[in-house]
């Protein structure tokens, strides 16, 4: 897992797993994954999956990387506590999952809160193949 900064200005982690170092064979079957580590982690809320690839395929001018081949991301919320309104600005969560050829791209924006970024670090880590 590295952190970068993407586009000058968003901290994100990010992690690249080929195919042959996890045993999930595609974006679902890793979305599926982190749904059941959401759901079982005692903060964490499970909103939603959206279908970024095929939203942006659906569009008249949407474009797409060559190299991907299908990409979604999965919504939730770590939040807690609520102590002032700008809060809201920072959630929910989202973590995106990339598929090339041979890899999964994983990655997800940097969260002010540590605890959130160490769930989300161990949920991606453990993808990968023992």
């Amino acid at each position: 897992m590295k952190q970068i900064v993407l586009m000058e200005k968003y901290p994100l982690f990010l992690v690249e797993i080929s195919k042959e170092e996890t045993d999930k064979k595609g974006v679902d079957e890793i979305i599926d994954y982190l749904k059941e580590k959401i759901e079982e982690h005692p903060v964490a809320t499970f909103i939603a999956v959206f279908d970024h690839y095929n939203h942006t395929k659906s569009l008249p001018d949407g474009k797409i990387a060559d190299e991907i081949v299908a990409g979604k991301n999965i919504i939730f919320c770590f939040g807690k506590e609520l102590p002032k309104p700008e809060v809201m600005g920072v959630r929910p969560r989202s973590i995106g999952v990339a598929e090339k050829a041979e890899s999964f791209v994983i990655s997800f924006l940097e969260a002010p809160n540590p605890q959130a970024n160490e769930a989300m670090e161990k949920w991606v880590l453990g993808l990968k193949s023992d």
